[in-house]
């Protein structure tokens, strides 16, 4: 940094934005291939694309702002700016879906037999699965801040401990809801209600993955000695994301699984 006369960082011209772009056209086309040809060679190839693109990309954004020092005071806060703005079109997102559900349910349609949950479907019960669900969501929120502290306090052994518990409250939370559809007595075909039932709950799902993703990136990178108690941008922004994430599931819960049926 000592030739800049400047604290911002001006980027140079990288390949995974192409790649990713590619491997994303790739990997849907693939999906597309699966669902209507049950041929799966392009979904491999696409998932491989997609996991060295991120694997590379993520690569040069740790070398440039852990070991290259790019990651300035003023280029931490514009990345603070866009994760906020990132998690809040996620918001929007959700909102949609939210939006369809409610419009659906508060003023069920004589198509719908005039009620809700429709005539003929058997809602799950929300005080089994789900609900354990959220106690593990919000067990994973507070270990997560756990966490976060320990980073800023300096202890290593205690941040490492806490992110681990997160994750695996992450995994068992996705083979739950796996367990969950598996045994669904309802379809995503079964009209307005499964329609929205499983695109609500299984974008979250998704987001879930991401999240545990971002975070098994995190506790290796802190294996490695990458954050300090000052400078911990990549693991702050995966702990926001998490909340979001935990944050919605009660929305979901509170307005799907049990005012919904």
């Amino acid at each position: 940094m000592s030739h800049q006369t400047h604290a911002y960082h001006l980027g140079y011209p990288s390949p995974w934005p192409l790649t990713g772009a590619l491997s994303a056209l790739l990997f849907t086309s693939g999906m597309t291939m699966w669902f209507h040809f049950n041929s799966i060679s392009l979904l491999i190839i696409g998932i491989t694309c997609l996991l060295l693109t991120m694997y590379q990309w993520w690569r040069d954004i740790v070398r440039e702002g852990t070991f290259q020092g790019h990651h300035t005071p003023v280029v931490q806060k514009g990345l603070r700016y866009g994760m906020i703005l990132f998690i809040l079109s996620e918001v929007f997102f959700f909102v949609g879906f939210f939006w369809a559900f409610y419009h659906s349910s508060l003023a069920p349609t004589p198509e719908l037999g005039g009620c809700w949950p429709p005539v003929g479907i058997h809602p799950l019960n929300p005080l089994e699965v789900p609900l354990l669900n959220t106690s593990i969501l919000l067990a994973s929120g507070v270990s997560i801040t756990w966490a976060h502290h320990s980073l800023m306090e300096g202890n290593r052994k205690q941040m490492i401990q806490a992110l681990s518990i997160t994750i695996i409250l992450g995994i068992y939370f996705t083979a739950l809801q796996a367990m969950e559809y598996y045994e669904t007595p309802f379809t995503i075909a079964d009209g307005i209600y499964g329609s929205t039932f499983f695109m609500a709950t299984g974008f979250h799902g998704l987001h879930v993955i991401i999240g545990t993703t971002f975070l098994i990136v995190c506790l290796i990178r802190q294996i490695n000695f990458h954050f300090t108690s000052t400078h911990h941008f990549g693991f702050e922004a995966a702990a926001w994301y998490w909340h979001f994430v935990d944050v919605v599931w009660l929305f979901l819960y509170v307005s799907i699984y049990w005012w919904g049926s």
